[in-house]
């Protein structure tokens, strides 16, 4: 055995450890000068398997002076433990080496002097990576760069700060005078291996894939209603089973529980508090919405065991090390199986400790997903991060970045951009185009200075004006949030406040209902949505991006799998047996569907013709199935829809009854122009318009302003929507405005899984049943429509009101 290996196995045994194969396969392939990719399991040592590795390299060579290490994190929460384990296995080693932290939170004094002295190693974000890149000198801080770490690069990969470490490695391969070894660490995914391609770009044949092979035990425990009813809703049951939860939260040591959003998080953190005021003191919240500070006491004491349970969204999903933790309940769906794996990968944060999570549903039918996961878990079926391909923003943005620093060689850079995954279908065509964006802003913008941004000396593309370079390092980043608007009358009164992802699917005319009232959309002006009352009683109800995750396609599968057994009254499971009330209910008014059907009920009611179809798809997909199907059945003949929407399937509503099986006849599921009729049902225009927003604050069109003094959003807004227009009328083919319109139809209405979706409705037999009332299945999205539509009393009491009518019935 090499010394050097051997080295890393004393050092675990000194420790009172034993490593894992995997680890000592990691140290020996790093050790060969390989790079590669990690899967292991959150709690198994990651960690020291690539860190140790690289310390172990080091025994034997004769120490360099200047940057060596990179370890790459996607939140700047994660730091501090990483660089406490670092430290304390390098001073082990016998390494006197400077670890420290570059992050948005490191003060001007610490970056100044890590400019003059960079530290042996550096733990850092995308952001800030691609910061040091524009610094001038970029070439000589990275010279020694001997090895980097991408952490959790499943939650990078996916996203565009995923695309920006792809394009930092590109540039440390050429900066390095060292052969680079790279390695990402990655939890289960269902594309690992396309995962690694992407990583180490067209290197990825040399590179190793390691899997740690460790089963870590997830107990998935439901906790189930004392009664189930027929009639379900969401957000109902959870809160309704506080009185279960306590009794979790006090036999454990620390607990936490997770929510889907923002406001689930404020709900819960109340209502335990109402219902415990013990707890007071031992009870947090942490979600993105909070300041870094609270975030931070909250993480920190987690680690001491100062609380006791934390409410919180996906901002603690990634893994900080947090030993105390020893359950997990997470609230409602989580819409994934990684997602609820990873969650549960929370507790029993140690090797071979079991990982204990209880599902709570937040209402009766998502009992069903309880059983799904288990067995989507037990299957090892997770879902893939679909890499993003040809993001010319983040190119754009990062070609600035380079002519900052120390400029760049077109045809060089080029070549380089080339070996990443992102970029590999580049032509010479588009990069002689963003070349020339640079330089002059394209045919569009060419008459104005502040467009013209680069320019040529000795064969490299520089930057040279101040205030310009000035302006880029502050707006470096591709994180983008949506944007709220203030709901007002055309004639004055503010009505509150919506998400613009919803408002830019409407056209002026479209009715939608907010603040209990039906609001006829006039315009968007000034970041404000301009209303006026309407008298129609159908309209659009608004959707909340924060409740809009999508079910994933496995997830998916399992739950039409656990319906068609308990079609088969096989209920072996116990949220099989629990809900079977309810799916008797079902079958008793219409039916539940087999694998190869598609159900369609329709029902007539006091508000009009209700269509329920459950495709079983998840909401993105029927958001837009929903719209493709209003918009064919309006071809034929005029009709106004209000549409509703779950994760099971979609309603679509209208005052006045049609003959709906002869719309069927007319294959309403056709493949045929499905593209151009999806466009023209959502409103593809407007949407587009919005992603360019984003767009052009990435790639540079847009700047957002100075610390302390930001540009308001209206503003941005503004000239976005003038440059996009521009661009529409002028110059159809910018590859900027082109790119809005394929993030739109790719990322946004998640066009491949939309066509396998259809085509799979194609195959399945269509069901329709005339019910004479709604079933449990339809009964949730109605509720779902009813939130917004009801004001004047609680959802609470409306809805018991109209279980009580169906049961009577």
């Amino acid at each position: 055995m090499d010394k050097r290996i051997k080295a890393g196995i004393n050092w675990f045994q000194n420790k009172n450890w034993e490593p894992f194969p995997f680890q000592i396969e990691t140290w020996e392939s790093i050790v060969a000068g390989h790079s590669g990719l990690l899967n292991a399991p959150t709690g198994s040592g990651k960690t020291y398997a690539l860190w140790v590795g690289y310390l172990i390299s080091k025994l034997d060579e004769k120490p360099t002076k200047g940057l060596k290490f990179i370890w790459i994190l996607p939140l700047r929460a994660l730091s501090k433990d990483i660089q406490l384990a670092m430290q304390e296995a390098a001073q082990d080693f016998g390494f006197d080496w400077k670890i420290e932290i570059r992050t948005g939170d490191t003060s001007i004094k610490d970056r100044q002097r890590q400019k003059k002295t960079p530290p042996d190693c550096l733990i850092t974000t995308p952001e800030s990576l691609h910061l040091l890149l524009s610094q001038k000198n970029s070439t000589e801080y990275f010279k020694n760069l001997e090895a980097i770490v991408v952490d959790e690069w499943h939650e990078l990969l996916g996203s565009k700060r995923g695309v920006q470490v792809e394009l930092a490695l590109s540039s440390f391969k050429k900066l390095s005078k060292n052969k680079l070894k790279i390695w990402g660490i990655s939890a289960t995914i269902g594309n690992l291996s396309e995962a690694q391609k992407v990583l180490l770009g067209q290197n990825d044949k040399e590179g190793k894939f390691i899997s740690a092979n460790l089963d870590k035990e997830i107990k998935i425990e439901s906790i189930l209603p004392d009664e189930v009813e027929k009639y379900p809703w969401a957000g109902h049951l959870g809160i309704k089973l506080i009185d279960k939860v306590l009794p979790i939260i006090h036999k454990n040591k620390t607990t936490l529980i997770f929510t889907n959003t923002r406001s689930q998080t404020e709900i819960w953190y109340q209502q335990l508090l109402n219902k415990d005021p013990e707890l007071a003191g031992a009870i947090a919240m942490h979600h993105g919405s909070l300041n870094n500070q609270i975030r931070v006491w909250v993480e920190e004491a987690l680690h001491s065991g100062q609380i006791k349970v934390v409410v919180c969204t996906s901002s603690l999903d990634l893994g900080v090390d947090f030993r105390p933790v020893d359950t997990i309940i997470q609230v409602g769906g989580p819409k994934g199986v990684a997602r609820f794996a990873q969650r549960a990968g929370r507790s029993g944060h140690r090797p071979g400790e079991i990982s204990k999570i209880y599902f709570l549903p937040t209402h009766s039918l998502e009992l069903i997903e309880g059983a799904a996961l288990r067995t989507a878990i037990k299957n090892k079926e997770f879902e893939a991060r679909i890499p993003i391909q040809m993001a010319l923003d983040v190119l754009l943005q990062f070609m600035i970045t380079l002519a900052v620093g120390d400029g760049f060689d077109p045809e060089k850079l080029y070549l380089e951009i080339k070996t990443t995954f992102c970029y590999q279908n580049l032509n010479k065509k588009d990069w002689n185009w963003l070349l020339n964006f640079l330089k002059t802003g394209g045919e569009s913008l060419s008459a104005y200075d502040e467009y013209q941004k680069t320019i040529t000396e000795n064969g490299l593309i520089k930057v040279v004006n101040k205030r310009m370079a000035m302006r880029h390092r502050l707006s470096i980043g591709t994180i983008v949030g949506d944007q709220v608007l203030n709901v007002k009358y055309v004639k004055g009164g503010h009505l509150g406040t919506i998400e613009e992802y919803f408002i830019s699917k409407l056209k002026p005319g479209d009715v939608f209902w907010f603040s209990g009232k039906p609001l006829e959309y006039i315009r968007l002006k000034d970041m404000t949505v301009q209303v006026r009352k309407s008298k129609r009683t159908t309209g659009q109800i608004p959707q909340w991006m924060g409740g809009r995750m999508p079910l994933s396609s496995q997830l998916s599968y399992y739950i039409k799998q656990k319906l068609e057994k308990i079609r088969k009254n096989e209920l072996d499971e116990i949220e099989l047996l629990k809900i079977h009330p309810l799916i008797k209910r079902q079958m008793e008014l219409s039916t539940v569907p087999k694998a190869n059907e598609l159900l369609i009920e329709s029902t007539i009611s006091k508000e009009g013709f209700h269509i329920f179809i459950f495709p079983f798809e998840g909401r993105f997909i029927h958001e837009v199935l929903a719209g493709l199907i209003a918009y064919r059945i309006s071809v034929s003949q005029p009709i106004t829809f209000s549409i509703a929407i779950n994760d099971y399937g979609l309603e679509l509503l209208t005052d006045e009854q049609f003959d709906f099986e002869e719309m069927l006849s007319l294959d309403l599921f056709s493949m045929e122009n499905i593209k151009e009729d999806v466009l023209l049902g959502i409103n593809e225009t407007e949407m587009a318009k919005r992603k360019f927003r984003d767009i052009a604050s990435i790639s540079g069109l847009i700047f957002r302003g100075f610390p302390g003094k930001n540009i308001k959003e209206k503003h941005i807004q503004a000239s976005s929507s003038i440059l996009f227009d521009v661009f529409t009328e002028y110059e159809p083919k910018n590859l900027l405005l082109l790119q809005a319109h394929r993030e739109v139809i790719e990322q946004q209405l998640e066009q491949e899984r939309l066509m396998k979706s259809m085509q799979k409705i194609n195959q399945q037999k269509i069901i329709y049943i005339k019910t004479s009332k709604p079933t449990p299945f339809a009964f949730p999205i109605m509720v779902d429509r009813l939130r917004e539509k009801f004001s004047t009393e609680t959802i609470e009491e409306r809805v018991a009101k109209m279980q009580l009518q169906l049961e009577n019935i």
